[in-house]
């Protein structure tokens, strides 16, 4: 009897021996797939928030020599844009309210621009990102 278990169990065995080593093996191209996935998103976004804040600063130094009412809620909402992008969690991955955070932001970037009359079209391309105007 111990003679054809082994040859009626070895079935069983190499499934379970296949299935370990196939479970391994995906699990560890999932992970080098899943690192590349989150740098190359990660960068999008911080090119994307770079972006924002490199405009406003600018606009920001720029209509800080005028003082008149219009330019005074234009200087405003750009404030509330530049503390946005402050408080922006850029060190906590796991920040379960990320997508949320930049869509208000994303919001705000687009009032700022209706608020300085410049339409806004910022596309991020394979080859580089851009901010046109």
């Amino acid at each position: 009897a111990d003679l054809f278990d082994g040859i009626v169990m070895a079935e069983q065995r190499f499934h379970g021996e296949g299935y370990q080593e196939g479970f391994a093996e995906g699990s560890h191209a999932g992970v080098a797939e899943g690192r590349r996935y989150g740098l190359l998103h990660g960068a999008r976004i911080g090119s994307e928030i770079g972006c924002y804040l490199g405009f406003a600063l600018t606009w920001h130094c720029l209509l800080q020599k005028c003082t008149d009412e219009k330019n005074s809620k234009k200087i405003r909402t750009l404030d509330s844009l530049i503390g946005m992008i402050q408080k922006f969690p850029y060190e906590d991955p796991t920040y379960d309210k990320l997508q949320e955070d930049l869509e208000k932001i994303r919001g705000k970037y687009k009032q700022v621009c209706s608020v300085l009359n410049i339409q806004s079209d910022f596309r991020i391309g394979t080859e580089r990102s851009s901010l046109t105007f």
